[in-house]
């Protein structure tokens, strides 16, 4: 199959929504799928074919107002990375599209073109399904020919309108797995309970509530993975909270297993993940997962890891001392279940699905 995925932070960006197209688009590229992706970061050695097109980075417009369409620092990101998507793909060179960014991108690839033919169009939920079922705004004007849901409930939720299946998100078992602790190459101490939680740092992703959490245990150092808006509302918050046991970097993808392994415990508090491949990651390596206890984060880590209420932070401290002193001996497990979630075999039920999405489109490549 040509494929084809579109999508502003692709080669610029180290997070989710990104990394997860990567590493389905090298899979499928190995198997001899004619892969293509375009972003807006540096060109880099891969196995797929890459475009880049110019684009305005989202930190940019952190400060901009947010309205219908230009809801965020995302959407204005995505506006930017429209007129070079417009002039560099090209329909006919593809059997299939795929993005999960809406609403530019989506529509720039489901766009009218002159001989009324194009490839079908599977959008897929990294960033959430709102798209997909919502009915106001902007979000009327939504349309695809296929629909992948990262987790059950988007899929419960959006079957009976869509052609749909669920296809979760997962990890580099190659890379991520138990080791040797290297806490000195992040400026880590070695005598304290080492908390790490990677997230953008946005309001959904209750950093804060983090902080307050790990505060009350007096021998923990909370280390934080990422960067976004608040940046400077949690350094602060953590100064007051945490002086000397707080820890906020950026790290390239290249060093995340490294991270992972020189942690004690995964801290991740947002309630409505659409996946969270950082589960996946946690998992791999061996460590102990402290969660809002969903239904959703269940069907991902099982019963076992040490879930919870996290509307209390004195409630998440008990669950990471508990986590500290009995989860270890389930590393093997946790492993074990890690790995049904290797790149390699979601790249296989993506195949699968694009497959489906091509064949039923063969006949009727007009625009709706």
């Amino acid at each position: 199959m040509r494929i084809l995925f579109a999508l502003p932070g692709l080669h610029r960006y180290d997070r989710g929504a990104e990394i997860a197209f990567i590493s389905i688009a090298t899979e499928l590229a190995k198997v001899g799928d004619d892969v293509t992706l375009i972003g807006s970061g540096p060109r880099r050695t891969a196995q797929y074919r890459y475009l880049r097109v110019r684009s305005v980075g989202r930190t940019h417009f952190e400060s901009f107002p947010s309205f219908p369409v230009l809801r965020n620092e995302y959407a204005y990101e995505e506006l930017t990375f429209i007129p070079g998507l417009f002039f560099t793909y090209r329909p006919q060179n593809y059997d299939v599209t795929l993005t999960c960014s809406y609403p530019f991108t989506n529509w720039m690839l489901r766009r009218p073109v002159l001989n009324g033919i194009r490839p079908p169009h599977v959008f897929v939920t990294q960033n959430g399904d709102w798209p997909a079922y919502a009915k106001k705004s902007e979000y009327r004007l939504f349309g695809c020919e296929g629909l992948i849901c990262t987790n059950p409930n988007f899929y419960e939720r959006n079957s009976t309108k869509w052609k749909s299946c669920i296809i979760p998100n997962g990890a580099d078992i190659g890379r991520f797995y138990p080791g040797t602790a290297s806490r000195q190459a992040f400026g880590l101490p070695d005598d304290r309970l080492i908390v790490l939680m990677v997230s953008a740092l946005i309001s959904a992703k209750r950093i804060d509530v983090g902080i307050e959490a790990v505060s009350r245990i007096s021998d923990a150092y909370l280390v934080v993975a990422g960067d976004g808006p608040l940046r400077e509302a949690l350094d602060a918050k953590a100064s007051r909270m945490l002086p000397g046991r707080f820890t906020r970097l950026t790290v390239k993808s290249d060093q995340m297993p490294e991270l992972y392994r020189s942690a004690d415990i995964f801290l991740h508090l947002s309630k409505d993940e659409p996946f969270g491949n950082v589960f996946v990651e946690a998992m791999a390596s061996g460590l102990p997962i402290v969660g809002h206890d969903t239904a959703r984060l269940r069907w991902i880590v099982g019963d076992d890891e040490f879930l919870t209420d996290t509307d209390d932070p004195a409630d998440i401290a008990r669950k990471i001392k508990f986590a500290r002193d009995s989860a270890f001996g389930r590393q093997g497990p946790r492993v074990a279940r890690a790995a049904t979630f290797s790149w390699t075999k979601i790249a296989e039920m993506y195949r699968t699905f694009l497959q489906e999405i091509v064949v039923a489109n063969s006949s009727r490549r007009k625009v709706d």
